[in-house]
Parts: structure tokens; sequence; C-alpha cells
């Protein structure tokens, strides 16, 4: 088993008003070269949750910190950043996450977001600095 000691949080980025199911998200990632999906997780709208790659497998989700971290991406939040996470993806994203927290004690919680570069050297990862908003929400507040 892999050490593991990350859980990143991304969004789809696909429009919240269509559907993008597990296996619309499959295409997506096999166009760009993946050998599958990158995610562990899947968190559908309706809040379902889908594994989408065995934890013992590396993932494809966040360059830099895939050999330690679990993927986790919710449908949704497309254009304009915003929180589009329905009630049911709430609840089952908080879930999913206690639940891998209490597998994998000790992990840190964050976006995709909070993994880019801090480009001033100031020891924090500011919004001028993300090289995407995605998740589109403070996933590192949201489990503070």
């Amino acid at each position: 088993m892999r050490k593991i000691d990350l859980i990143v949080i991304h969004c789809s980025a696909t429009r919240a008003d269509r559907d993008f199911t597990e296996t619309d998200l499959e295409v997506c990632h096999r166009r760009r070269g993946f050998n599958g999906i990158g995610y562990h997780f899947y968190i559908r709208k309706n809040g379902d949750i889908k594994t989408t790659r065995p934890i013992e497998r590396i993932g494809a989700h966040a360059k830099g910190f895939n050999q330690t971290s679990i993927g986790i991406c919710y449908e949704g939040c497309h254009g304009r950043p915003a929180d589009t996470r329905t009630e049911w993806q709430i609840h089952s994203m908080h879930v999913l996450v206690l639940t891998l927290l209490r597998d994998y004690p000790g992990c840190r919680v964050c976006g995709h977001r909070d993994l880019s570069p801090d480009l001033n050297g100031n020891g924090e990862i500011e919004p001028e600095e993300w090289v995407k908003a995605c998740p589109c929400f403070d996933a590192e507040e949201e489990w503070a």
C-alpha cells in the first residue's frame, strides 16, 4: 500500500445544467492521454459517489502530488468560478472525506488550486497565484 498524506478536491469544470457522467469523464481523460480516469472518486450531482480508480493506484490529478494523494472530483463548476455543489454533493463529499481521514489519519485536505506554486514566496497560495480556481470553493477551510 502506498503512503497517503493528501486528499485533493477537484471539480469537473463542466456545466451545472448538463450531466457529465463518469463515462464522459473517462472519455475526456483518455483523450488527454490518461490511462482511465485520473481521480479516485467522482461525486455526481445527485450525490452518488463513484469509485473511478483504486486507491492503491497512483492518481493522475495533481502533477507533482499524485504519488501520495487521493483525488476526489465533483461534477460541475464551469465558467465563472462558483460553488455549484448540490446539497447531495456536499453531504456525500463530507461523508467520503471523513471516511478517508479515518482510514488515512493526518492527511491534509485541500483544493487543486491550493497546490499552485507560491510565486511571490510569502508562504501562502493566494488567488492571483492559482493555476486555476478548481474546485470553486475553499476546501482547506471546509476541512480545517
